[in-house]
């Protein structure tokens, strides 16, 4: 079930060839959730629901998932255990996403991709730093005074251009940042390779969230975009946002630790930037650029 790193992973000078392959799936989880960021968005302005969204991002992928776990072992979720499974479920699934899409209803693209991965990488660093006893060097305080300094700038231009329910999609994104950085914590504490915690997250999302969702708003509006749509949330939401950076992101806390991976969610709002200018047209306001510019910023010292 571990996915412990070799003791070379990471050199005193960090040039170990461990430390890239780290560094490298970190940034590719970024890449993954800045896709997922940009479809997502798509979604909502489309007219998709927050829990439609979930069920694209989670519950399909997680019925391809399902022989996978049998394949680790059912009985105790491929070697996640069901009380783990379903407490990572929560932090990193259906949960955690749903508060993050209703967050794309209240305020603008930009603020969600940069205020929810910064939260995600400040709450990362305080959290190794006080429950795994990380060392919290000076270079990584300062950088997350910076990250900080970065999510303050966006609360202002809430505050002054979208109003006071701009604050409380912020604090979904906070909040949804802040369920992330937990996940990193648990995979650290408990050393569950990547494709395991896919797996049990996905199985999880079939068994709990499904059945409520049919429940309670049945089948009738999943496809009602048409199957171009419906596909594009699938393949973007479900595998290349869903179960690719579950996968990458644990590899990256196996290598680097919790507080070191934590950061790589602040490389999110830049991809997020350039893919939602691209694909959608969305062009960031120059709060928006500059409270990224701070976050990249304190993202760069605590990496070191």
């Amino acid at each position: 079930m571990q996915d412990t790193p070799p003791k070379s992973a990471i050199s005193p000078g960090g040039t170990a060839p461990g430390f890239f392959i780290g560094v490298a799936s970190g940034i590719g989880a970024a890449l993954a959730w800045a896709a997922g960021f940009a479809v997502a968005k798509h979604g909502i302005v489309l007219g998709f629901s927050p829990a439609e969204l979930a069920v694209h991002r989670y519950v399909w992928t997680g019925l391809l998932l399902i022989p996978l776990v049998f394949h680790y072992g059912i009985a105790d979720v491929g070697g996640v255990g069901w009380g783990r499974g379903f407490i990572l479920a929560a932090l990193s699934g259906p949960t955690q996403a749903l508060v993050a899409y209703t967050g794309f209803i209240l305020v603008p693209f930009g603020h969600g991709t940069t205020i929810q991965p910064a939260t995600a990488a400040l709450a990362g660093i305080l959290l190794a730093a006080v429950l795994l006893k990380e060392r919290l060097s000076a270079s990584r305080l300062v950088g997350a005074i910076t990250i900080t300094a970065g999510l303050i700038v966006f609360g202002i231009e809430s505050v002054t251009t979208i109003g006071t329910h701009g604050i409380g999609g912020d604090l979904l994104f906070a909040t949804a940042g802040a369920l992330w950085a937990m996940f990193g914590i648990m995979l650290r504490q408990w050393r569950v390779a990547g494709m395991r915690v896919a797996a049990a997250v996905g199985l999880m999302s079939v068994l709990v969230y499904a059945p409520v969702y049919f429940l309670l708003f049945g089948t009738g509006n999943l496809f009602r975009f048409g199957w171009s749509e419906t596909l594009l949330q699938i393949v973007v939401q479900g595998f290349i946002a869903g179960v690719l950076p579950i996968f990458l992101f644990a590899r990256s806390v196996t290598i680097l630790g919790a507080g070191r991976a934590a950061t790589f969610p602040a490389l999110v709002p830049g991809f997020s930037m350039i893919i939602g200018y691209l694909a959608l047209g969305i062009v960031p306001s120059w709060a928006q650029v500059v409270g990224l510019a701070i976050v990249l910023i304190g993202f760069r010292l605590t990496l070191r």
